[in-house]
């Protein structure tokens, strides 16, 4: 078998094999071999990258995306949670602007008695990381050993990490040339991606909030739902209990973008309980972990996130969560102790009317302008940086309003921030018409 006969048979629209997918995800997580019988003799970056192209051009069956996922999840380590028997849960989010309810839901789920054993990444382009928002607590680590990882999680109940190295590392590589072909928004490898490593974390119940909207991969709730569907059915097939859940990325969610910031509103939402975007959306998430941790009927999972929220158990684990990664709590109490940004600038609006339109692509790009996120992988990012909305979408504006502040360290930034920033917004006489938070679910 060899790379250049699959390329050839997926180019001409064939199906492939298991065989030919499993002998794929070896190719991917090991690279390109030196020695060895020429026929398995791997496959470099620019073939795998003609692969991909080939896919993203004639698509894949259900059976070959279902195939591809397995064998990327088996391509390194697949941690053991079995030590959690049921209890094990995970949550996904497809990528937004201002998503920070990872934040919100472990600790809430963590309080009812759930095993949040997560693994997360880092921000790219337009969407921010949960880890690059916990490594602005200082002193946070998200990087701990195996057994640090399961032991935290079996005393605290929670625990988030980057992923590491030896999970999926097939996904790894194929994620890496996706983002350099242009082949990101092929549906059969955003599953294969997205699940595999969902699947190769090992946990028993997954949630994963797929969004839709400007500021989402998915621009259409039509594909979000195609997308979410396929996912769902491949985590069932893999014995998982796998629910999805449908969410608006039209508009940035709440009203912080950016690390510290996020972190910040994360803990206000857990503190306050104040009815929001950010608390809507997080609050589902976290019921319908509930739901399927337990077994129980949704409308009791949400009667039991309230009340853990209102009770101030929620945020009591979430303090206890970062304390056990070794970050300074107390932020979560006082906002001041985060690095503070040099500089603080309105941005004023010049029209009035009703906010008809915030693009949140457009508005996570003025975030990253500032510092906030990275255009290359394992870039720096300055966790101090960021934007607070101060009108959203169907807000009523003057002239003289402000619309935003922008935080920053590079204040030189600062005018193209605002510039993009204003960019993101439409006007219009009459308010818009409201769209739905929360589509619907898919289990």
């Amino acid at each position: 078998m060899n790379i250049y006969d699959i390329i050839s048979r997926k180019r001409d629209g064939f199906a492939l094999t298991e065989e030919e997918l499993r002998f794929v995800a070896r190719c991917a997580a090991r690279g390109k071999s030196d020695g060895g019988d020429a026929a398995e003799n791997g496959a470099d970056d620019s073939q795998l990258s003609a692969l991909l192209m080939a896919i993203y051009l004639n698509g894949m069956t259900d059976e070959e995306t279902a195939l591809l996922t397995d064998a990327m999840a088996h391509s390194g380590d697949m941690l053991d949670l079995s030590r959690f028997g049921t209890l094990s849960a995970d949550k996904h989010s497809t990528g937004g602007v201002g998503d920070k309810t990872s934040l919100i839901v472990a600790p809430i789920c963590a309080s009812l008695g759930v095993k949040m054993a997560k693994m997360s990444g880092r921000g790219l382009g337009h969407t921010g990381g949960t880890v690059d928002k916990l490594e602005s607590i200082p002193g946070c680590r998200t990087a701990l050993s195996e057994e640090e990882f399961l032991s935290q999680v079996e005393r605290v109940g929670v625990a988030v990490v980057g992923q590491t190295a030896d999970l999926a590392p097939a996904d790894k590589k194929l994620y890496s040339l996706r983002d350099h072909t242009a082949t990101v928004g092929c549906i059969p490898l955003i599953v294969s991606s997205i699940m595999s490593k969902k699947l190769a974390a090992g946990a028993k119940n997954i949630v994963l909030d797929v969004k839709y909207g400007s500021g989402a991969f998915m621009k259409t709730p039509e594909k979000a739902e195609e997308l979410a569907t396929k996912m769902v059915n491949i985590g069932k097939a893999c014995g998982r209990n796998v629910a999805a859940v449908l969410t608006d990325m039209d508009t940035p969610l709440g009203t912080n973008i950016g690390n510290s910031l996020e972190v910040m509103e994360a803990a206000d939402v857990l503190k306050y309980n104040v009815a929001s975007d950010l608390s809507e959306v997080s609050f589902t998430l976290a019921a319908h972990i509930v739901s399927l941790t337990y077994g129980m009927p949704f409308d009791d999972a949400m009667a039991h996130v309230k009340d853990t929220v209102s009770s101030g158990a929620a945020f009591a684990k979430m303090k206890e969560w970062i304390a056990a990664q070794g970050g300074d709590a107390s932020c979560l109490e006082d906002p001041s102790r985060f690095p503070q940004a040099a500089a603080a600038a309105d941005v004023i609006s010049d029209k009035g009317g009703f906010l008809a339109h915030m693009d949140a692509e457009a508005v996570g790009l003025a975030s990253v302008a500032l510092g906030a996120g990275r255009t290359v992988k394992d870039g720096p990012v300055d966790h101090a940086a960021g934007i607070v909305l101060r009108k959203k979408t169907g807000d009523r504006v003057v002239p003289g309003d402000v619309l935003c502040t922008l935080y920053t360290n590079k204040t030189e930034a600062v005018a193209q921030a605002s510039e993009r920033f204003l960019s993101a917004l439409t006007f219009a006489e009459e308010p818009p018409v409201p769209q739905p938070l929360i589509l619907k679910s898919i289990n």
